[in-house]
């Protein structure tokens, strides 16, 4: 227990223990879900399943945690080396393969993918237990970091996409985003890890938060 020690220490053993039995699946572990995932396993929650199909290339060494070393390898594999209890998925999350996998035992789904179709699939899907985030490429200012109504976010391209295609199917529901009001700094994908790892933190923290408030 001395591995938990400090986490105990500022939730209490309830809470831990509800930590510990909490099943997640973590969707996209690039720069975004890799620091979400790292948070979360250390604060005791193990019994993840991460799903993404790509490798690692040199560009990701600014911002990808298991990148460094990893040239050219799958990385959920990395991954399941670094955090041995997790479940991983080497597949390209499709809405086909939303459609398609079994996420009833999971308590919550964690969204870090970064490609629309999928995205939008899953949160019109399952929005009752999804916590998603925007992408954090093109920003500097982690302090710009929220969590908000997705109708309320502004100077987000890709979650105004995201937005767009929602309303395009009829999704009126209320939910909520993790995204920067930064402008972007940038045209192209310029990354900033301090940027991204923040985004990766704020989803374990809310999953961090959701967990407790559900067993009030």
């Amino acid at each position: 227990m001395q591995r938990y020690d400090r986490t105990v220490k500022l939730f209490g053993e309830e809470n831990f223990n509800a930590f510990k039995n909490t099943k997640l699946i973590l969707l996209g572990v690039g720069g975004v879900g890799s620091f979400a995932l790292d948070s979360l396993y250390n604060t005791g929650i193990t019994d993840i399943t991460i799903v993404d199909f790509d490798t690692y290339e040199e560009s990701n060494m600014n911002r990808q945690l298991g990148s460094h070393g990893n040239l050219d390898r799958i990385k959920v594999e990395v991954l399941k080396e670094k955090y041995p209890e997790v479940t991983p998925i080497n597949v390209n999350i499709t809405p086909e393969w939303i459609d398609n996998f079994d996420f009833s035992s999971y308590d919550y789904i964690l969204d870090a993918i970064d490609d629309i179709k999928p995205k939008v699939h899953l949160i019109n899907k399952y929005y009752t237990k999804v916590i998603t985030t925007s992408g954090s490429a093109k920003r500097i200012d982690p302090s710009k970091i929220e969590y908000k109504s997705i109708w309320e976010t502004f100077n987000d391209p890709f979650i105004r996409k995201i937005r767009y295609e929602l309303k395009k199917i009829g999704f009126k529901k209320k939910f909520k985003v993790v995204f920067s009001s930064e402008e972007p700094k940038c045209l192209e994908k310029g990354s900033f890890e301090a940027v991204t790892g923040s985004f990766g933190f704020m989803m374990a923290s809310l999953t961090i938060q959701k967990i407790i408030a559900k067993k009030k």
